[in-house]
């Protein structure tokens, strides 16, 4: 009876003796994977490249801080706040001032002799005041105003030109009584930009969770990769030591050359394994690298150690499909950035709705005058009793309104259209919820399973390993078993990883991703 040497072992390294058989001692021979192993640690000496530990919440931090990006995306929200300031500044004072020069020259005729004569004028006016809107819609305008007039004749009887100043205040108010009343209709375009930079900052928060779940899933691909890797190493040495044993038992001719060929092909099968592996683990790395916004210079990307383990389902539960979905619907960023959009089509259709009025504005301008020869003279003769007072009404009414017309239909159409794509958009995300939640589950019962089946592939292996020494089981269906057992625990590993990547994916759908991560949410 043969013993293994440890569990999973096929078997002793050499044969049993026959009877009177000479006893042939081994030679000592390095095994393939310690052969791998000094090549690798010679290639690292001789490089000087030293792995870089790396956890999962350093990834993450990482691409959180440099991320291009992300931070790209970061000004976004700054970006639409400004539009904010400028159409809140439609409501601020504005300073007006104006200077003005004007000459002309002009033949007239005096009426009781028939004669023309010429007449020269020179005016100077300086103008200036504050006006400013208000959110009902009123304008209100203060100015004061001073100029100067000449004027010189070249009829017989007329008198030497004189200067004649002007000084004058005037309060002009202005209000619309149907088109632009009310601050519901003139803060419109105001409560869109707050609107604005509000859908941005939702579009920021699903633009970082889909960054950070992108993150958590590269990382486990790398795990996985790595993984692997040590799965086919591990499993290369064993195939290397079992063709070595066979090559022994067949010089001692306990075994046929034809037994030999099953095991080298399975060897050459697990290479190829390790070099796909190997490139997955690769591009797992260079993924990761870029997406945490890591710089290194053309061809000398660092390498990237894992040293976070993936979590067992015993400790991360999902909670019940329900839960996350009434998270989705209060959270999901897409959804937020929808009712925020019907918001919005809502304040348009109160615009339009008060441009369908006619234009009927109430004016009124009210202004004290000082005439005098001189500019201070003037200036104190604004108490007199030279005065002007103006009121009325303007209208203004296109007629078909056409335009406005269409503006308000237009306006009517994308409201219907935002609350028809809510309750699409509703519809998908609680389909998605329900996938991920869906995926989680079956990655947790794959665990499950996929541990039983290693188990029974262990068996399974020991005992075609036993068989085969003995003479009862055939290379092939040895090599057979031991490509089971590396599918099976790769199959394990997969679920591992695949339970966490689901998780992150049920987060993410769910809209919990941030704030599960400690990360501060952005929005209300």
């Amino acid at each position: 009876m043969t013993q293994d040497r440890h569990p999973g072992h096929p078997g002793p390294l050499v044969a049993p003796a026959r009877p009177g058989a000479p006893v042939n001692r081994p030679r000592r021979r390095w095994g393939p994977l310690r052969t791998g192993l000094l090549a690798v640690l010679a290639a690292l000496l001789a490089s000087g490249v030293q792995a870089e530990p790396l956890t999962l919440e350093e990834a993450v931090l990482r691409a959180l801080e440099s991320n291009p990006a992300l931070r790209s995306e970061r000004l976004e929200p700054e970006i639409a706040a400004t539009f904010q300031e400028i159409e809140r500044a439609v409501f601020d004072p504005e300073l007006f001032a104006e200077l003005s020069v004007r000459r002309d020259r002009e033949d007239r005729l005096d009426d009781r002799r028939g004669d023309r004569f010429a007449v020269e004028s020179e005016r100077e006016n300086v103008r200036a005041g504050v006006r400013q809107q208000f959110a009902p819609g009123t304008e209100v305008e203060l100015g004061v105003t001073q100029d100067r007039r000449l004027s010189e004749s070249d009829a017989p009887d007329a008198r030497d030109g004189t200067a004649l100043h002007r000084s004058r205040l005037n309060l002009t108010l202005n209000q619309p009584l149907l088109q632009g009343r009310g601050r519901d209709v003139n803060l419109v375009r105001v409560q869109q930009a707050e609107l604005d930079t509000l859908r941005s900052a939702y579009e920021l928060r699903g633009f970082t969770e889909a960054l950070i779940a992108d993150v958590e899933s590269t990382y486990w691909d790398l795990v996985q990769a790595e993984r692997e890797i040590g799965l086919f190493e591990a499993s290369l040495a064993l195939a290397g030591e079992q063709i070595e044993r066979t090559r022994e038992r067949i010089r001692l001719g306990d075994l046929s050359e034809t037994e030999l060929a099953p095991l080298e092909a399975e060897a050459a099968l697990r290479r190829q394994e390790l070099i796909d592996a190997r490139n997955r683990r690769d591009l797992a790395r260079l993924e990761l690298l870029q997406l945490t916004g890591t710089d290194y210079a053309p061809g000398e990307a660092p390498e990237l150690t894992p040293e976070t383990a993936p979590a067992l389902p015993g400790d991360t539960e999902p909670e019940p499909v329900a839960n996350h979905l009434l998270l989705a619907l209060e959270h999901r960023a897409e959804l937020r950035e929808a009712r925020l959009l019907l918001e919005r089509n809502e304040l348009e259709l109160v615009r339009t709705r008060n441009g369908l009025l006619p234009r009927l504005d109430l004016f009124v301008t009210l202004g004290k005058s000082g005439f005098a020869d001189s500019f201070g003279s003037a200036v104190q003769e604004l108490d007199g009793r030279s005065y002007d007072a103006v009121a009325g009404l303007r209208v203004e009414h296109p007629l078909g309104r056409r335009a406005g017309q269409a503006e308000h239909r237009q306006a009517g159409l994308q409201r219907e259209q935002a609350l028809l794509g809510i309750d699409n958009l509703t519809r998908l995300v609680q389909m998605d919820v329900q996938a991920a939640w869906l995926e989680v589950d079956r990655s947790q019962a794959q665990i499950a399973a996929t541990m039983a089946t290693v188990a029974a592939q262990e068996e399974r292996l020991r005992a075609e390993s036993a068989r085969f020494e003995v003479g009862q089981a055939t290379a092939f269906a040895l090599s057979q078993a031991q490509r089971d057992l590396l599918q099976a625990q790769v199959d394990r590993q997969a679920a591992e990883i695949g339970y966490r990547q689901a998780l992150v994916e049920l987060y993410r759908l769910d809209g919990s991703l941030l704030e599960r991560r400690g990360i501060q949410a952005m929005g209300r």
